[in-house]
């Protein structure tokens, strides 16, 4: 539908329609118009807007992340990987291993990389380090040897593509005030609030944490 929902008027020219917010669907020329128009409106946009709310709530979950290499999915860290040597998990009780090796709980089992918005499993990153290209992107093959700055450009150029991995990189340097850019936690929520309304699960799950520890991280903890 391109014309006014109320007055009938068609867009052109100077005369551009404006959706309504709630539905997304009724158009209208003016504030005015949908005034007028919102008594026989009420009823459809109220059932279109709860019809989207359940299409949201029950769509189905995006697909987890894969190494885009080797495509096996993607562990966090290392303590939570399933990897652990069958011995080890047959004689030794997961959460035992985690309190045995607490040093390991936060290292990470992925790299990103700003050329390309990848990110590699360590894994794939050591096998192609180990072929003597560790200047290179184990994705796209290009030269790593950019600065901060330069790699926050790349992310930059990304999340106008919304890119999410990117989104959610860039968030980081401003949530810490890392890659050249001045701290601005208010910019990071944005970006991480952007990325995960895209499915991407790691800002959902930093974001989760912000609010269940009321605000924030320590400073210059980065998300992982």
């Amino acid at each position: 539908m391109n014309c006014c929902s109320e007055c009938g008027k068609e867009e052109e020219g100077a005369v551009k329609l404006k959706a309504c917010k709630s539905c997304m669907q009724a158009k209208y020329c003016n504030a005015k118009c949908q005034r007028n128009h919102w008594p026989k409106h009420k009823k459809l946009c109220r059932q279109r807007v709860a019809q989207l709310r359940e299409e949201a709530l029950f769509k189905d979950p995006p697909a987890k992340e894969e190494c885009p290499i080797c495509f096996v999915l993607m562990p966090k860290r290392l303590i939570c990987c399933v990897s652990l040597p069958p011995a080890t998990i047959l004689s030794v009780p997961i959460y035992d291993f985690v309190e045995a090796n607490e040093e390991l709980k936060d290292v990470g089992m992925e790299g990103y990389y700003s050329c390309c918005g990848k990110s590699i499993c360590v894994g794939c990153e050591h096998s192609f380090n180990n072929s003597g290209n560790a200047s290179k992107c184990p994705f796209c093959n290009s030269d790593r040897g950019k600065t901060d700055e330069g790699g926050v450009e790349d992310m930059m150029k990304r999340v106008e593509a919304n890119d999410p991995a990117s989104m959610y990189m860039l968030a980081g340097n401003y949530h810490n005030g890392g890659g050249g850019l001045q701290q601005d936690r208010t910019k990071a929520i944005e970006l991480y609030t952007k990325a995960a309304e895209l499915g991407y699960c790691k800002a959902h799950n930093f974001l989760g944490n912000i609010y269940h520890e009321g605000g924030g991280f320590e400073e210059g903890q980065v998300p992982l």
